[in-house]
């Protein structure tokens, strides 16, 4: 099964209320699956066919590790993980991994994330600086600093060590919390940070 995950706010084969989540996710190349987030711990996927769905879950899970349960088209469960432990975090506590947000990006968030509480990230803790860094979620971290938010929820989770790399660039760019990212346009941001990371991989795909 091959899964990919849509990460353009322009599909027609998806409402932007699930685009504006990144929620939508293709099987196969032409059939549309959709994760809708109900709850703080739940999603509704709506897809043709719930064969093989767990893989496309993990898949979103990836980035939503808090989501845990999962419910078809007529509310019945088609999978369930165990809870996650969510706690709240100081915005300004957290080490960004990342230099920039997307403008675009910022303004998709904008339409769903009405609340504090509504910002659930993941984070690890870096014994080097004796901080939690962010894994994931700069640009909510980044909405939350604009509206004066002073705390988020966070869940802890895990990465590979090339997020210490990330880390120790975003310091040495004077980014040691949210407020300190930079926004730039989807054309820079695509040129600027999309660049940098597979800049970044392709040295390390060449060093093995």
């Amino acid at each position: 099964m091959e899964i990919e995950r849509i990460n353009s706010y322009d599909d027609k084969r998806f409402s932007k209320e699930v685009l504006f989540e990144h929620g939508a996710f293709l099987i196969d190349k032409n059939r549309p699956c959709s994760f809708k987030i109900t709850g703080e711990r739940s999603a509704k996927v709506l897809c043709d066919s719930y064969e093989g769905i767990r893989q496309v879950i993990e898949q979103f899970r990836f980035f939503t590790e808090h989501i845990t349960t999962f419910y078809d088209a007529y509310g019945n469960i088609i999978a369930e993980y165990p809870p996650v432990a969510l706690r709240e975090m100081t915005v300004n506590d957290i080490q960004p991994s990342q230099f920039f947000v997307d403008s675009d990006k910022l303004k998709a968030i904008s339409s769903f994330i009405k609340d504090p509480k509504d910002i659930i990230i993941p984070v690890l803790y870096d014994k080097r600086c004796g901080r939690y860094i962010s894994l994931d979620g700069h640009t909510r971290l980044f909405f939350a600093c604009n509206k004066g938010w002073e705390k988020v929820r966070v869940f802890e989770s895990e990465s590979d060590d090339y997020i210490y790399h990330f880390v120790d660039e975003a310091r040495k760019r004077g980014i040691f919390s949210p407020k300190d990212i930079t926004q730039l346009s989807h054309s820079e941001y695509v040129e600027k940070w999309d660049g940098y990371c597979d800049d970044f991989f392709a040295r390390q795909e060449q060093q093995h």
